[in-house]
């Protein structure tokens, strides 16, 4: 409006006072940016064609954008690892902006889009629902709570089924290691036997290298006493004996062990002698202490 406010009729005051609760109840629902972006508009209709512009952009944004959902909503799959609801909530922000610019859907066609999307796990409860629901009747949230549910009894299952593994698994450590145990003890039982039967085979060789060897000594006496003939007596001079076989010289030790013999006898005798001439005089001696003593008694009386 052109004219001052004090010129207003009462229409006009009363379209002032509805664009003026317009722009309250606008302002009031932005963040910061955004009232920033339309603080400078003097109407509501104003801030609601910059607001509109911005998030929904021209005809030939919307147009675009329109095209660009369409192919992620049919290209709309479960990824792997993905529950039920975080599928519920992708295709829900998907099918909504759709119908925010302008696309229509009926109940059955976003019924056998979620169907289809699910993952070849879901495919027995998938032909279940297809059989047992109208698709055409049931609503989209219903059918997502009805997965919900066949999935959280999925998760029991999968839960009882490792707490089941685990016991198996504890199980199987330990009959594991009783096995460990009792192999360990045939080993030290086998390894004990082993050792027997290399300690008893090696002392069968030792005796039987022993025998060689004193066999192979013996033979090599008798070769070395048949090499002497080549050899001379190195006192005499004479072939067929070594100094230490000579004959000679044998014959003269034993005459020296006769000799020393001998001297060792006589030394003997005479040191028998001596002890005997020794006795006599200490028996003469005590005779005649004897005779004395009696002599003296007998001139005292």
């Amino acid at each position: 409006m052109d004219n001052h406010w004090t010129e207003w009729t009462d229409e006009e005051r009363r379209r002032a006072q509805y664009d003026y609760n317009a722009k309250n109840i606008i302002t009031s629902s932005l963040n910061m940016d955004e009232f920033f972006r339309v603080s400078q508009c003097k109407s509501a209709k104003e801030i609601w064609d910059v607001l509109e512009v911005t998030h929904e952009g021209m005809n030939e944004v919307k147009r675009v954008r329109k095209h660009a959902l369409i192919q992620e909503y049919e290209l709309f799959k479960m990824k792997k690892g993905d529950s039920i609801a975080e599928v519920q909530k992708r295709f829900t922000h998907i099918v909504n902006h759709l119908m925010g610019l302008g696309k229509q859907f009926d109940k059955e066609e976003l019924n056998i889009k979620v169907l289809k999307c699910l993952d070849r796990n879901w495919q027995p409860k998938v032909i279940a629902i297809s059989k047992s629901e109208d698709l055409s009747i049931i609503t989209t949230i219903a059918l997502f709570g009805k997965l919900r549910e066949h999935e959280i009894e999925m998760q029991r299952l999968s839960e009882l089924e490792s707490s089941e593994k685990k016991v198996k698994t504890i199980a199987l450590k330990a009959s594991s290691q009783k096995s460990d145990e009792i192999e360990e003890k045939v080993a030290k039982s086998s390894d004990n036997e082993n050792l027997n039967i290399l300690v008893k085979r090696f002392g069968k060789y030792l005796k039987r290298k022993g025998n060689k060897g004193n066999q192979r000594r013996y033979i090599s006496k008798q070769n070395d006493s048949s090499n002497t003939s080549k050899f001379s007596c190195y006192n005499y001079g004479k072939q067929g004996h070594i100094k230490i076989e000579c004959p000679n010289v044998n014959q003269e030790k034993e005459k020296l062990g006769h000799k020393k013999k001998e001297k060792k006898a006589k030394e003997r005798r005479a040191y028998i002698t001596w002890e005997d001439n020794d006795d006599s005089t200490s028996t003469s001696s005590q005779e005649g202490s004897e005779e004395a003593n009696l002599c003296l008694m007998a001139g005292y009386e």
